[in-house]
């Protein structure tokens, strides 16, 4: 599992989005990216984070940031959450888990005593040259966009 810290090289990634579009992190250079790890569409923390960063999307894009959230659902699940929520970032369709192992959110997990793999809920705040500039590994999931520009 990589352990990335604020300063390194974002690691490339290119997945297909809830339109079945192409995304890749090289899109989007001369931007800043926030690009966040949930677990589950349609659950209720990540619901709760998503509809913060849709409702506060104008901000972001005024502010030079794009939005890219990232889970190991398929394609057809993050259209379905997309469309359920009016979401207008792009949601990354990671079912092999090849972006989340790169940025070291999947792993092992416990929960009412049982073990099992899964994400870790964190966000990466991405310049515009590439380089992780904060990393979140706590977060809000109700307030989540003020606690991204407060930092």
């Amino acid at each position: 599992m990589t352990h990335l810290k604020e300063g390194m090289e974002a690691p490339a990634f290119s997945g297909r989005n809830q339109r079945g579009e192409e995304v890749s992190l090289a899109q989007f250079r001369g931007k800043k990216v926030v690009l966040y790890f949930y677990p589950k569409d349609n659950t209720s923390g990540c619901t709760a984070q998503a509809c913060n960063l849709n409702d506060n999307y104008q901000s972001f894009i005024d502010k030079g940031y794009e939005v890219i959230g990232v889970s190991p659902d398929s394609e057809k699940s993050h259209k379905n959450f997309a469309e359920k929520y009016g979401l207008q970032f792009h949601l990354l369709a990671d079912t092999e888990k090849e972006i989340l192992q790169a940025y070291g959110v999947w792993g092992e997990k416990k929960m009412y005593g049982r073990t099992y793999m899964g994400v870790f809920r964190t966000t990466f705040i991405i310049d515009e040259k590439g380089v992780i500039e904060q990393i979140i590994a706590k977060v809000d999931t109700k307030n989540h966009t003020v606690q991204i520009f407060e930092s």
